[in-house]
């Protein structure tokens, strides 16, 4: 995980990766991402937010919508981004 969080960047000492740099690379992966992913793995509690940032940065990110029932039994939908290649 440390390695998903911290970046060597050449003639500096660490930087810290963004959230926005650590979804878009979770997305180069081929990785799909939901809200709850996001914030359990990256700390991000406004995924529609970062990729927004990222679609303005010229990434192409599409969304699919689920469905599934939450922990009370009522049928919710959420969001599930991916890139568009």
């Amino acid at each position: 995980m440390q390695e998903a969080i911290l970046a060597w960047t050449q003639g500096r000492k660490e930087k810290f990766m963004t959230q926005n740099d650590m979804i878009l690379e979770h997305l180069k992966r081929g990785d799909s991402i939901t809200q709850m992913e996001a914030t359990n793995l990256y700390g991000c509690t406004r995924l529609s937010g970062r990729i927004y940032d990222l679609r303005h940065m010229g990434h192409k990110i599409k969304k699919t919508m689920e469905s599934a029932a939450n922990r009370y039994g009522v049928t919710v939908s959420y969001a599930r981004y991916m890139l568009d290649i």
